[in-house]
């Protein structure tokens, strides 16, 4: 009984174990963690370069836009942050499929084939005559022998490794992390609208001595910052502005939006700062 060829078998198994599987899946894998990482770059790149700029202090603070408007007939200055009325760019990977197929093939052939042949021939002539007196006689006597053997073997081996993968990776814009909503929200309670000559109130612009002759004094200037320290105090006559008060005529004591002011004698005063101005009528 002629045996089965297992050359196939062992050459299909050794092509699949050759197969590098680490490769073609781990590859995919590694080529999307690394292009998730360079997407959280680009996002904090787009936030330092468009939404952020350097501070005195060698932080960083928020770039804020202004737009102009009308509000109740006077010409106003919206501020807001750059970063709450662009998109930031958020992008992720959502899902990873790789499909993979290996297709192995082989074969192996054997063929043998054995011709044998054999052939005997044997033969005899005899011839006798007389010719005056002269007797005379022949014999002749033939063999052949023949032997024949072909012998024919063929043997083909064949085998083939054929491997397709398909990878789809699946994008889009991911949810906000935390801590950028939070940053976010801070912004948008921000958004502030202001005057462009700047705001400038006071708490009274009648005052009496009796009652303690003071008012509170606060100053915003056409960007919306509090700025205490740009309010000044003047004697205020004939619609003019006199002499900056001493320490004597006012009291002042100022914080981080304005200065508390306690007058010390009646008459009329104004507070300047910027483009604005209060009169401050002080009485006894």
């Amino acid at each position: 009984m002629a045996s089965i060829d297992t050359t196939p078998s062992q050459v299909a198994t050794n092509a699949l174990q050759s197969l590098p599987f680490g490769t073609l899946i781990g590859s995919p894998l590694t080529a999307c963690i690394d292009a998730q990482a360079k997407a959280a770059q680009s996002s904090w790149e787009f936030i330092r370069d468009v939404g952020l700029t350097d501070s005195e202090d060698g932080g960083k603070k928020a770039i804020y836009v202004s737009f102009e408007y009308r509000k109740d007939g006077r010409s106003a200055t919206l501020c807001l942050p750059l970063l709450t009325i662009v998109p930031i760019p958020y992008l992720a990977i959502r899902e990873i499929d790789i499909a993979f197929k290996a297709r192995i093939s082989a074969a192996a052939s054997t063929s043998k084939s054995v011709h044998k042949s054999f052939g005997f021939e044997a033969g005899m002539k005899a011839k006798a005559g007389v010719n005056y007196l002269i007797a005379s006689a022949s014999v002749e006597l033939s063999t052949s022998i023949s032997s024949k053997k072909d012998s024919t073997a063929t043997r083909d081996s064949k085998y083939s490794v054929e491997y397709t993968m398909d990878v789809n990776v699946k994008a889009g814009q991911d949810d906000m992390p935390a801590g950028m909503a939070k940053v976010l929200e801070v912004l948008s309670n921000s958004i502030d609208s202001t005057d462009t000559k700047g705001e400038m109130h006071a708490s009274d612009q009648v005052v009496s001595l009796a009652g303690g002759g003071s008012t509170y004094i606060s100053y915003k200037n056409s960007e919306g910052y509090y700025m205490p320290e740009d309010i000044k105090l003047y004697e205020y006559k004939d619609s003019k502005t006199g002499s900056a008060l001493t320490d004597k005529e006012c009291r002042t004591t100022a914080d981080d939006t304005g200065v508390l002011c306690e007058f010390k004698k009646e008459g009329f005063y104004c507070a300047k700062a910027g483009k604005k101005m209060l009169v401050i009528n002080v009485t006894k």
